[in-house]
């Protein structure tokens, strides 16, 4: 019995020899949102093939590295940042996606607060935002890849309030209100909108003004975590 163990085990060894080789990459779509548009983070690719075109921000996944582990080295050193909102979006695997090699990418789809980034460090990288809705052509298949992520935000955005990882830590009700614009890609009925969200009770509301587009004001509010949490552990629904 244990003879065969071994066997069995010496060939399934065998089975790693002589078999292609390829390379594991991570794709990372990070989105911002600022003066009512949805930004994304890209820059134009300085390696071989298809250098100096636009390309999502990416690296290959060290062999002592997880593909989460590696995403979150890419955010870091682009942004600075640490301890963001990061989901795995999906795995793009066509044989012929990268003329330079057989590779495999996982995109990873990221939501930042555009007034917490290092901003010196995104240019040291020749990173740059543009608008969502106007965005040059990309590398490979980094295009679907942006409209995969874009689709998935939208459907995570009527169930969890995601939406705020891209406000910042105060904001008034018609921001938010503008940033679920930008993400639905529409219109939305102010009134309505304002009646859905305060009816949740996750949200504070502050004692400041923002003053910046009146003279009157519009009260700040924060998010409430805690209570986010504790409804989410419940089953609350949080449709928008």
């Amino acid at each position: 019995m244990y003879k065969e163990f071994v066997e069995n085990a010496e060939q399934e060894q065998d089975s790693y020899k002589g078999k292609d080789k390829m390379y594991v990459a991570i794709d990372c779509i990070i989105f911002g949102f600022d003066a009512g548009s949805l930004k994304l983070l890209i820059f134009k690719r300085r390696v071989e093939p298809l250098k100096g075109e636009w390309s999502l921000i990416g690296s290959f996944v060290n062999l002592d590295e997880d593909v989460s582990a590696a995403a979150g080295r890419v955010l870091e050193e682009i942004t600075g940042l640490k301890d963001v909102f990061m989901e795995e979006l999906k795995t793009y695997g066509a044989a012929d996606r990268d003329p330079g090699y057989r590779v495999i990418s996982i995109g990873q789809y990221a939501l930042i607060r555009l007034n917490e980034y290092d901003r010196k460090l995104v240019e040291a990288h020749g990173a740059v935002w543009h608008d969502v809705d106007k965005l040059p052509s990309l590398v490979l298949d980094h295009d679907q890849m942006v409209q995969d992520a874009l689709e998935k935000l939208k459907a995570k955005a009527r169930f969890q309030p995601i939406g705020f990882e891209l406000l910042p830590e105060k904001f008034t009700i018609p921001q938010l209100q503008s940033l679920y614009e930008a993400i639905y890609q529409k219109e939305l009925d102010s009134r309505n909108f304002r009646k859905k969200v305060m009816s949740y009770n996750v949200l504070i509301k502050l004692d400041e003004k923002d003053k910046s587009s009146s003279k009157r004001g519009a009260f700040l509010y924060k998010f409430d975590h805690a209570r986010y949490k504790k409804l989410l552990q419940s089953g609350y629904n949080f449709e928008i």
